[in-house]
């Protein structure tokens, strides 16, 4: 049901397994109503009640029963193998990153638990994010945790904006999804909202069931009906570059391409850097980096 998370319709006491279970069963229903007839070259026929795929052609396509089909969709305990979930995956026609959610959910991964702490940054790391000006450039990890940034970063957000969201650290995603629209710094919210939340979907398949990332889920989903319409999507994606737009008071518009950088020795963690899109938007990054420390403020209320 939208509205409730994973913690919620689970009982007391539910296993990291019984989690991942759960979310693998949301995850193959949302998928199989994405696929038509049509698109794996079935014949629709009269009177189709279910929207996309049924239960039935899916287990025909990738070959398995549809008895053990039913039960893998709905979470119950049973084995799969991976040439199995590959055929599952074909017939779904789920991309490399679905793929991926898909095996980590029926346990093909191992899981990490507890959490680790949040990674010890080196020195130079800082370094780099301060050598990139004018660029806008953050350590963000993928939960939108930032962990370290620049100045022009800052002055992008605001330095109201930077406070941290809850817990230690800014939250990107938290600060689209609660910030008024008068000082949301996001011009194209309604692309880059989508794309962040599946991002997280994407990485939660790793963390099913790890109370940190089942309270951050949570929380989000009990400040935005947004949030968790967009989450009962199931929809995934990897940390790529995409276009991000951007409102400043005394810079205008900035279009920048958010691009993420894998950090050797260092998991789930990105250094992401903003490059212009354009030659105006270069003039407006360099305009923003002259700004003093600090950046703008804001006085309205969240």
């Amino acid at each position: 049901m939208v509205g409730m998370t994973v913690l919620e319709e689970l009982p007391t006491g539910a296993t990291g397994r019984d989690r991942r279970r759960t979310e693998l069963a949301r995850f193959l229903k949302a998928c199989r109503a994405r696929v038509t007839p049509e698109d794996v070259g079935l014949v629709p026929g009269l009177r189709r009640r279910t929207p996309g795929l049924r239960r039935e052609e899916v287990a025909q396509l990738a070959g398995v029963g549809v008895t053990w089909y039913t039960w893998l969709e709905q979470g119950r305990p049973i084995n799969a193998s991976e040439q199995v979930l590959l055929a599952v995956a074909r017939a779904l026609r789920l991309d490399g990153t679905e793929r991926e959610h898909l095996f980590r959910l029926a346990g093909m991964a191992p899981s990490r638990f507890p959490q680790p702490a949040p990674p010890e940054l080196s020195p130079s790391i800082q370094v780099i994010l301060d050598s990139l000006a004018p660029l806008p450039a953050a350590v963000s990890n993928t939960r939108f945790d930032v962990l370290s940034f620049n100045g022009p970063y800052r002055s992008l957000f605001g330095t109201e904006r930077m406070r941290p969201s809850h817990g230690a650290f800014f939250n990107s995603l938290w600060c689209m999804l609660v910030a008024p629209p008068c000082c949301n710094p996001c011009g194209n919210r309604e692309e880059s909202l989508p794309r962040m939340v599946a991002v997280l979907r994407a990485a939660y398949g790793k963390h099913v069931g790890e109370p940190a990332w089942e309270e951050h889920v949570q929380r989000l989903s009990a400040r935005s009906e947004e949030f968790r319409e967009l989450w009962a999507r199931q929809e995934v994606a990897p940390p790529e570059t995409w276009l991000r737009v951007f409102r400043h008071p005394e810079v205008g518009l900035l279009r920048l391409n958010a691009t993420y950088l894998t950090m050797p020795g260092v998991q789930e963690c990105y250094i992401v850097v903003y490059v212009p899109a354009s030659a105006q938007d270069r003039e407006r990054v360099e305009r923003l980096g002259s700004l003093p420390p600090g950046g703008w403020t804001h006085t309205c209320e969240q």
